[in-house]
This record gives structure tokens, sequence and C-alpha cells, in this order.
């Protein structure tokens, strides 16, 4: 499979946890025993209330489900940096495999979790009254990005050039400390103004934009869609970033 031929898919949603669990308390034995007195209550067996615990996946929260989409475009934004390091350098590098990694962020990022917060987040916040400035930025930043990575796209269509290295530095430069400023001041700030009810309701909303958009895995395959490319591009072993 040649780098033009990859095209990321997702096709299923994170979060898979097990349907209902089994009613807490003991049993009773329906049957009295020959003496006409009625049997003990049945006791279940510690190790198996232990395994059906252990058993049972923990709820992923809003403000986890946001921070591992950064996971997704921080990992994108180190394939930016090692195309953008070649070209500068006049190494080789495939601008297929720059596109491709663009068009995960047009539909992993831009298109599903930008839109995301901008429908469920920032409009709470600005109601509140908290953090107006900086979701402001925030959604100056979201157009800006959507700007540049078009423009990667159709320059990496055209090949590897300063033009396209140079907007893969500028989006780069833009979204780490976006990212970090969203994760650090606005999730906290938003679990704060929703409450746990509202929290939780959340939960439920962006699952289900997930499952409607990706189907049931649309976060593992967008790692796995990066992890091709990182392996393409000879960054995939996390060894080689220790100093």
């Amino acid at each position: 499979m040649t780098f033009g031929e990859f095209k990321p898919q997702f096709a299923r949603g994170r979060r898979e946890l097990l349907s209902a669990a089994a009613a807490a308390g003991v049993a009773l034995v329906a049957c009295a025993t020959a003496g006409g007195q009625p049997a003990m209550p049945a006791h279940g067996d510690p190790k198996d209330e232990k395994e059906d615990e252990e058993g049972e996946e923990a709820e992923v929260t809003p403000g986890e489900d946001l921070m591992q989409e950064h996971g997704v475009l921080e990992r994108v934004l180190l394939i930016y940096d090692e195309a953008a390091r070649r070209i500068e350098v006049k190494e080789t590098v495939d601008p297929a495999l720059i596109k491709s990694a663009a068009e995960i962020i047009q539909r992993f990022i831009e298109n599903y979790h930008e839109k995301n917060e901008e429908q469920f987040v920032f409009p709470r916040l600005q109601a509140a009254g908290r953090e107006v400035d900086l979701v402001a930025v925030l959604l100056r930043q979201h157009q800006r990005g959507r700007e540049v990575t078009d423009e990667i796209v159709r320059q990496a269509s055209s090949g590897a050039s300063a033009e396209l290295a140079r907007a893969l530095r500028s989006f780069t430069r833009m979204y780490r400390p976006h990212a970090a400023r969203e994760d650090t001041v606005l999730f906290p700030a938003f679990r704060a103004v929703v409450g746990r009810n509202g929290y939780h309701e959340l939960g439920e909303q962006l699952e289900d934009k997930e499952h409607e958009l990706f189907g049931e895995k649309g976060f593992e395959n967008a790692v796995a869609d990066v992890a091709k490319l990182e392996a393409a591009l000879g960054i995939g072993d996390l060894a080689r970033f220790t100093p």
C-alpha cells in the first residue's frame, strides 16, 4: 500500500461499557429445611463478587474523552514536526503521508472534537460567564486551524515545499498551547459549571456523536491510523524520543 492509497477509516467507537451490573444483595433459598426452618441465606463467593467488579470497564468521563482526543492531535503534531524538519533540511518525505495526517485532523479533530467543544462546552461556559475571553480565542483558533489545514492539504497535493513546511510549523505552534490551555483551564471550569448530572449527560452526548460519525470504535481507529503514519515516517518507536 502506498502513502497515496492510505485512507484513514473510522469504523467503530471508544466506549464499550458492559450493559448492566447484576443487582447487589444476597439471594434467599426458596425451599425450607426438613425441620421446617428456613434455610440460611445463600451468600455469594467473595471471589466471584470481586471478579464481577473487575470485569466492568470504568466509564470514561467527558474530560477524559476530550483529553484523549487531544492525544490524537498531539501525535499528529509530532508527524508534522518530523515532516517539516525533513523538508527544511532537504531530506526525503512523501507528501502523501502529510496529506493523510491532515485528513485525520479534518475528520477527527476539526469535524468531530472541535465541533463537540463548540456545541456542548463553549456555550455553557459563555452562558455562565466563565472563561469568556478564553473561549473567544479558542473559537478564533478553531477557524484559523481549519484554514491552515486546508492549506496543508493543498500544498501536500503539490509536493514537499518550503510553503508546506511553514504551514505545518504554524499549525503546531498554535495547537500545542491551544490544547494545553483547554486541558488545564477550560475543561476544569466546564466541569465546575455543569455539575455532576450535566457532566454525565455530556458524556452520553459525546458517545452518541462518536457512534453516529464513526461507529463503535472511532477513537481506537483514529489512534491506529496515526500509528501507521508514525511507523511509515520512522517515529513510531517511543524509545527513540528518550534523551
